[in-house]
């Protein structure tokens, strides 16, 4: 990649997830400059998605939703839960896009407190869950339940930033078909 400066717009402003896609980028490509954006717009899916489904189509969306802003790249963002085993666990997905191609990638499991799997079924957003069972206030813009969780091993920035890369292999590896 050249030195011009490449637009990536991320489809959040929540700083955690702005953060999480700069550091992946400039980790990836470290010669590219880059100007990051985050830009709020709509998922199309429930505030708490859970299924993988539904949470793959938030990110796909956050994408679309984006493209009519100026950007070398669209990053969609979308955390849900899915039910497994009546075990209740969060995820998310990414999702990168540039004039030609799609890159996926998915954050690792985790599974949720029964206090705060109630709360979720019950119609609860996670990071409001999360807010109620922790005494906090806005988790989801700093450490979220995966940092409470893992006592701040790993934090929402580096979740995210881990999938992100995952999304990026077929921006990294050209010469491979990934269709």
């Amino acid at each position: 990649m050249g030195r011009n400066r490449l637009t990536v717009l991320v489809g959040s402003k929540n700083p955690t997830k702005v953060n999480a896609v700069k550091e992946a980028f400039f980790d990836v490509f470290p010669e590219q400059l880059f100007s990051i954006k985050g830009i709020k717009v709509e998922s199309d899916v429930s505030n708490q998605p859970m299924t993988n489904e539904e949470t793959f189509s938030g990110a796909k969306n956050r994408v679309v939703n984006m493209e009519s802003n100026n950007g070398d790249f669209y990053v969609g963002i979308e955390g849900g839960c899915l039910k497994f085993k009546n075990k209740l666990f969060a995820f998310a997905w990414v999702i990168v896009k540039n004039k030609k191609s799609f890159g996926y990638g998915k954050t690792s499991l985790f599974q949720l407190p029964s206090e705060i799997k109630k709360l979720v079924e019950s119609g609860v957003e996670l990071g409001h869950a999360d807010d109620m069972f922790f005494n906090r206030e806005n988790s989801k813009q700093k450490d979220g339940a995966v940092g409470l969780l893992t006592r701040g091993l790993i934090d929402r920035t580096k979740y995210y930033r881990e999938a992100t890369i995952m999304a990026l292999i077929p921006f990294m590896n050209k010469k491979i078909d990934f269709s």
